[in-house]
């Protein structure tokens, strides 16, 4: 490759940039741990291995003589996208019984997508995978938004075994709301000291999830609970 070709190959790279840029942003915006600069360079990544791929034909090794080389940059794809998972499996993390960072695994994943779009040269295609990213990620929040504030919240509560009426009044405290009853979870710790419920709310408000915190902390018995709304 002569330096002449340079701009040929940067416009791919630029374009990659501009998408992971775009959608970086929005995960920035919004405080995850993989934000603007991850994106940039998982889609920088992406582009540039698809794009030396492609030109394989210019890499600096001599074929044996005689022989015919058959390239095939989908193998690249391929292992770009495996790859990818390593890094999109260290934004998901799980806290209690809710699983966290999924949707910007997806975000990192459709990233190295497009940065791979790129660099075989596939600008329209990859034009519009990243509008429609960045469409499913801001426009969807914002019309869900406009949506009644509803959501999941899992929540663990612990009292001691040996309190009076704590187990009959937390029930009372959860009676009201609606929950997923296979997802209850019973047991015992601190030496069977402690009766721990695990459980999943549905459809549950910000009022209605303060409510409920509020009548937790004034029973007598408690010793912890956590009310965590499932927000990805």
């Amino acid at each position: 490759m002569t330096l002449d070709a340079l701009p040929g190959f940067a416009l791919p790279l630029v374009a990659a940039i501009t998408a992971g840029g775009l959608i970086g942003f929005e995960r920035e915006w919004r405080g995850r741990a993989a934000g603007l600069r991850t994106h940039i360079l998982v889609a920088l990544a992406s582009a540039l291995l698809m794009e030396a791929a492609v030109v394989q034909g210019l890499w600096r090794f001599m074929p044996l003589p005689g022989a015919e080389i058959v390239s095939d940059p989908t193998r690249m794809a391929h292992g770009v996208l495996t790859g990818i998972g390593f890094l999109c499996a260290g934004v998901i993390f799980r806290s209690g019984f809710s699983i966290h960072g999924l949707t910007t695994a997806a975000s990192l994943w459709i990233t190295a997508a497009i940065g791979l779009a790129f660099g075989a040269g596939l600008y329209g295609l990859g034009g519009v995978a990243t509008a429609l990213t960045v469409l499913v990620l801001v426009g969807l929040r914002l019309v869900s938004a406009r949506l009644p504030q509803t959501s999941t919240v899992d929540a663990e509560i612990v009292w001691r075994r040996d309190a009076p009426d704590a187990e009959s009044r937390i029930r009372a405290a959860l009676e009201p709301l609606a929950r997923r009853r296979g997802a209850d979870h019973h047991g015992l710790c601190a030496n069977g000291s402690r009766v721990v419920l695990r459980l999943r709310l549905i459809k549950v408000g910000p009022e209605e999830t303060d409510v409920l915190a509020r009548q937790l902390r004034d029973i007598a018995g408690v010793t912890s609970f956590e009310l965590d709304p499932r927000d990805d």
